[in-house]
């Protein structure tokens, strides 16, 4: 065929294909309210958003940083999600391939002899093929961006993963140091209750305590006693959920717990002035799913150009040497198309169900986000309703658990010198008890809220890192 006739069936064939009518675009959704105008819930003071990307080695922990590096690299989620973040970039790099022509490279060797008579013939070609299908229609380009947005979405599910082991293990380690914290109280007032007990028996004895009067010191000497091995176990449940999560050896783990202070962190390296509203738009999780619609519309609209005709190119250049008979010879051999164009007929329906599927995972992933956005100003509001419901009670905590050990000590010492009975001196530690693990529950609730801010507010994140950092 001559160069001429081919481009005469190339235009007729881009003229029929140019008759279709182009895939319809889908329809976009209402605009995503991505956050509030403002957060109805009051806000912590001095300090600056800033300080979350950094929050955990403000608080001056060596050991919790050492813990949070070591979830990093044991966490089976975040190999996971790597794992995503490699297959996102393998389907991306194939789509971009299908843009583009094909070429292979072929090479034959053979001999043969046709009839008795005449010589064997040896023939030996190599040459290089090309195809390209033609991207009439963009069916190709939108399969490359829906992998892109695939990609970013996987690479923000990574770092969504990394704020939530982040926000797991100070939680636990948090959760570990307050209890620490209550089996130490416990046990004091266990050791005081025995001592009590012990004397009782002494004045029992001698006759100076009736036993009624002994057999409740020796009840609450016991009661003392159980809550102390309920708190040990407590703790150590709570050691054995660190270790699971960072997969550090047990025994190293509880000497390093054992040596480090038992302080919760200071509130004053808590400090958020400012948490814009439109931070949740830079939450991880959040950025994922607008990239899952993203990769959805232009699934949806690949799935309307398969509707369509196909337009597909090949050739093919190489060279050919034979001999046969003594006699030998070299040619060139190569050829411009087939330019093959295909229009679908008659398929049984199975391109018009692959439109519906990919418009109901649209409308999927439209109302992933909505609820996802929902969800984030629900945590937000809730973290920042807690940090004003616990910086308003920690100091009555404070002087209650204050008013009540003095409540105590004064107790005692009228029960040393005979003016207090034991049953008042047993309610003034049970109150003083109650009091000072109140104030360690307290200022537990409140680290956990500032984790469940951090973690609420995206960990500081941005959606630079899921392009410019990568696992």
């Amino acid at each position: 065929m001559r160069i001429s006739e081919l481009l005469i069936v190339g235009c007729v064939s881009l003229s029929l294909a140019g008759c279709a009518l182009p895939p319809a675009t889908p329809v976009a959704p209402p605009p995503i309210a991505i956050s509030p105008q403002q957060w109805q819930a009051p806000l912590p003071h001095n300090g600056n958003v800033s300080d979350l990307t950094r929050w955990w080695q403000d608080l001056g922990d060596p050991l919790l940083v050492e813990l949070q590096d070591a979830a990093q690299l044991a966490s089976p989620s975040l190999a996971s999600a790597r794992s995503r973040v490699i297959q996102g970039r393998a389907a991306l790099s194939q789509t971009r391939a299908a843009l583009g022509p094909t070429l292979d490279a072929s090479a034959s060797a053979g001999r043969a002899a046709n009839q008795p008579a005449t010589p064997a013939t040896t023939s030996l070609a190599a040459g290089v093929s090309a195809s390209w299908e033609i991207d009439v229609f963009g069916a190709n380009r939108l399969a490359s961006e829906a992998a892109q947005a695939r990609l970013a979405s996987a690479q923000a599910t990574w770092h969504d993963a990394r704020v939530l082991v982040a926000a797991e293990v100070a939680s636990r380690y948090f959760g570990q140091r307050a209890c620490e914290q209550q089996r130490r109280i416990a046990q004091a007032d266990a050791q005081s209750r025995r001592e009590t007990a012990r004397l009782t028996e002494l004045t029992l004895k001698a006759g100076f305590t009736p036993a009624a009067t002994a057999a409740l010191a020796r009840a609450a000497a016991s009661d003392a006693n159980g809550r102390v091995l309920r708190q040990r176990a407590l703790c150590a449940l709570d050691v054995k959920a660190l270790v699971a999560l960072t997969g550090l050896p047990e025994a190293p783990l509880v000497q390093r717990l054992a040596q480090a202070p038992l302080a919760l962190a200071p509130d004053a390296r808590l400090v958020v002035s400012t948490l814009p509203a439109d931070t949740l738009a830079q939450r991880p999780d959040i950025f994922a799913a607008q990239r899952d619609l993203d990769a959805a519309r232009a699934e949806l609209g690949g799935a309307q150009a398969q509707r369509y005709p196909r337009l597909a190119l090949s050739g093919s250049i190489g060279a050919l040497h034979y001999r046969a008979g003594g006699n030998s010879g070299d040619m060139p051999t190569w050829s411009i198309g087939p330019l093959a164009l295909s229009l679908p007929l008659f398929d049984g329906g199975r391109r018009e169900a692959g439109v519906a599927a990919a418009q109901a995972r649209y409308d999927e992933s439209a109302a992933l986000v909505q609820a996802r956005v929902r969800q984030a100003v629900r945590e937000v509001e809730q973290a920042l309703v807690v940090l004003q419901s616990t910086q308003e009670r920690i100091a009555d905590a404070i002087t209650a658990e204050t008013g009540y050990r003095a409540w105590q000590d004064g107790t005692e010492a009228r029960y040393k010198g005979g003016l207090a009975s034991l049953a008042e001196l047993e309610d003034a530690r049970r109150i003083s008890l109650a009091a000072a693990d109140a104030l360690v529950a307290l200022r537990l609730e409140r680290l956990q809220a500032w984790i469940d801010l951090y973690r609420a507010a995206g960990g500081g994140w941005s959606s630079a890192e899921a392009t410019l950092r990568q696992p």
